[in-house]
């Protein structure tokens, strides 16, 4: 006989997931990379401080961290971040070179040998030195990749050159001897890729107030044979065309992504290979990510898709495309080849992000690394439904929608549940369709779950994107309440049960639904902005520090719609209750506008309450604080939606 159903009210159902347990699963691996015959890639260690490890995969499958506590390998150069290691092999094994996250420094290793050596100096001055994309060049004896150099001590005092470090660490002490391969004529620039024969050099540059989705240029310099960059000429980009990547194949030519036509599309020396309407490309967020990898063999793997990415192999001849059979619906912009083998990251609703290899010979894809667990039964995982919704003007507007969901409960006939709006950061990002713990922790307590891929979201071409062009705080808004009004006129929903919850740029929509609309209950607020004049006039980081010129508009022309558009400037208008979750070392979305916002919201009687983490930046690493976080999340909805919420401390509301 079966189990019996519990009849309980939305909200209330017993959870096998707890905080802690979706602590513990967030996070990705990364960097994926050969190293010989072995795969290595980064992983999360939000226990062990919220770091990042770096781990082999020995032949036998076995896993090993390369790299013990304290190290971390993670890259701060733009904010957030690049691929930061690379290693080659030696008579005596992997040299490995990383960035480590507390001084920023270049170090080299050699798996089980002395302690990590340092390769770069430490500077006084603002920001210090930051690296990225390190390429060992044991032909020159350097290793070369981006150096973020801070001249001042503002977010804007900065260059960024492409540079060689001496391999032999007599660079630990001396900035000087460190070789500058470009100048700083441009603000951005990404790691070199060297052609086959080491003759030329290719490397992605922009410049404010264009960012990477907007506008880049593809360079290529000759290379001389002491090392030296030469005659640098652009090949491709403008300030209309996003170029996210680019690298060369093995004849030489020159193979990248560009959205010239309305979709990020692969070119070789400037020929099509496979005009689709679809994406081979994405949001350039971290330097070096990739979205396509050059086999030996003259085909391309590739990671493509609307709306969701697959796996593939491409042959470029015939623009015919076969992709990797499994259960991943999603692949991250991280892949790396050795032979005719393929290596990536991947998941899919029911199952996190794990290390995937393609074996091109048999067309067999296998886990391989980072194995999917499931830590309950997969009974309780929510099942996500695809959905187009229909918003302002009868323009599309794509969603995920996951419904309450438990295997051993039900809710009283009549009821109808609560649901949570979940708006990405970004914005020029878009939510994956994979299995997320946080997102089970609320469907299977019996509270829905609706992420809006918005106007201005990646991965439905270019002209989705531009939806979003000085309008950031109205499409975003508008198509979020579009799908939350829609799920509750069709029954889905409970019309007065509804929230909002974004983080980063979600954190701004989120914030935004609750001053200029009246469709929400109540709203979790995480790491948001929340004031433009001052996010647009020094209060963040240099990458995104003219990303408002179009998402609003230039601030000198426009400076009434930064202040119309402000949940800081509009305190007046929340009345709704809300949770506001922020990291006190961020400094992309920094402290101060929350502390702006509720100096604005006091003795205004609105329940609300502000949790500020120590130690934590943009984006929560830590088991701890991601524990608080979410129970803090669900009391704050029990509070507002009136059920009870077993084992969960109350969260205290103030006013």
């Amino acid at each position: 006989m079966g189990e019996s159903v519990q009849t309980l009210a939305y909200g209330s159902w017993p959870s096998p997931i707890d905080a802690a347990l979706a602590a513990a699963h967030d996070g990705r691996p990364e960097d994926v990379g050969f190293v010989g015959d072995e795969v290595w890639w980064t992983a999360p260690r939000p226990t062990e401080g919220g770091r990042r490890t770096l781990v082999r995969r020995h032949p036998d499958g076995t896993e090993e961290p390369v790299l013990p506590a304290p190290w971390n390998v993670r890259s701060r150069v733009i904010e957030y971040g690049g691929r930061p290691w690379a290693a080659l092999t030696t008579p005596s094994g992997p040299l490995v070179v990383f960035v480590n996250f507390a001084d920023q420094r270049l170090y080299a290793y050699e798996p089980g040998g002395a302690e990590p050596r340092p390769l770069t100096p430490v500077s006084p001055v603002g920001g210090g030195l930051r690296w990225a994309e390190p390429q060992p060049r044991p032909e020159h004896g350097e290793v070369w990749c981006v150096l973020e150099e801070f001249t001042g001590d503002g977010p804007g005092d900065v260059r960024r050159v492409l540079a060689a470090v001496p391999l032999d660490g007599s660079a630990a002490d001396d900035r000087k001897a460190v070789r500058e391969l470009t100048d700083d004529r441009h603000r951005f620039v990404t790691g070199p890729r060297v052609s086959p024969d080491g003759r030329r050099a290719a490397w992605l540059a922009w410049d404010h107030p264009r960012m990477p989705w907007d506008g880049t240029e593809l360079i290529v310099a000759d290379i001389g044979p002491e090392g030296t960059f030469r005659d640098a000429r652009t090949v491709a980009g403008g300030p209309e065309e996003s170029i996210p990547q680019a690298d060369w194949a093995p004849d030489g030519s020159l193979l990248y992504a560009s959205d010239r036509t309305g979709w990020w599309n692969l070119y070789r020396d400037g020929r099509p290979l496979c005009t689709r309407e679809e994406e081979f490309g994405g949001p350039l967020w971290k330097l070096g990510q990739r979205w396509f990898a050059p086999l030996d063999n003259g085909l391309i793997a590739v990671v493509h898709g609307r709306g969701a990415t697959a796996l593939g192999i491409l042959d470029p001849e015939s623009g015919e495309v076969v992709d990797a059979a499994g259960p991943w619906t999603e692949f991250a912009a991280t892949l790396a080849v050795h032979g005719e083998r393929v290596v990536s990251v991947g998941a899919g609703p029911r199952s996190a992000y794990e290390v995937v290899e393609l074996d091109t010979r048999t067309g067999r894809a296998r886990v391989i690394g980072a194995p999917h667990h499931d830590a309950v039964d997969p009974a309780h995982y929510p099942e996500p439904q695809v959905r187009t919704f229909t918003g302002p003007d009868g323009r599309d507007i794509h969603a995920h929608v996951y419904p309450p969901h438990h295997p051993g409960c039900a809710a009283p006939d009549g009821e109808l549940p609560p649901y949570v709006i979940w708006a990405h950061g970004g914005p020029t990002s878009r939510s994956p369709l994979v299995l997320d713990l946080e997102i089970a922790y609320f469907t299977s307590r019996g509270i829905g779950v609706a992420e809006v891929n918005y106007g201005g979201s990646t991965g439905y071409g270019r002209e989705y994107r531009n939806r979003l062009r000085e309008r950031w705080g109205v499409v975003d808004v508008e198509d979020c309440a579009a799908v939350a009004l829609a799920l509750a006129d069709e029954g889905t929903a409970d019309r007065a049960r509804l929230a909002v919850r974004g983080g980063s740029a979600g954190g701004w929509t989120a914030a935004a639904s609750l001053t200029a609309t009246d469709v929400y209950a109540c709203g979790t607020i995480i790491y948001p902005i929340l004031d433009l004049t001052g996010w647009g006039t020094g209060e963040t980081h240099d990458f995104e520090s003219q990303y408002l010129e179009s998402l609003v508009g230039p601030l000198a022309e426009v400076p009434d719609r930064y202040a119309e558009r402000s949940p800081a400037e509009h305190a007046d208008r929340v009345t709704a209750p809300f949770l506001l979750l922020q990291g006190l070392d961020d400094v992309i979305c920094p402290p101060v506008q929350c502390e702006r916002f509720l100096t604005r919201m006091a003795g205004r009687g609105v329940p609300h309450a502000y949790l500020a983490f120590e130690g934590e930046g943009h984006g929560f690493r830590r088991a701890e604080t991601m524990v608080r976080a979410l129970e803090s999340e669900l009391s704050l909805y029990a509070q507002t939606f009136g059920f009870d919420a077993p084992g969960v401390p109350a969260l205290e509301l103030t006013e």
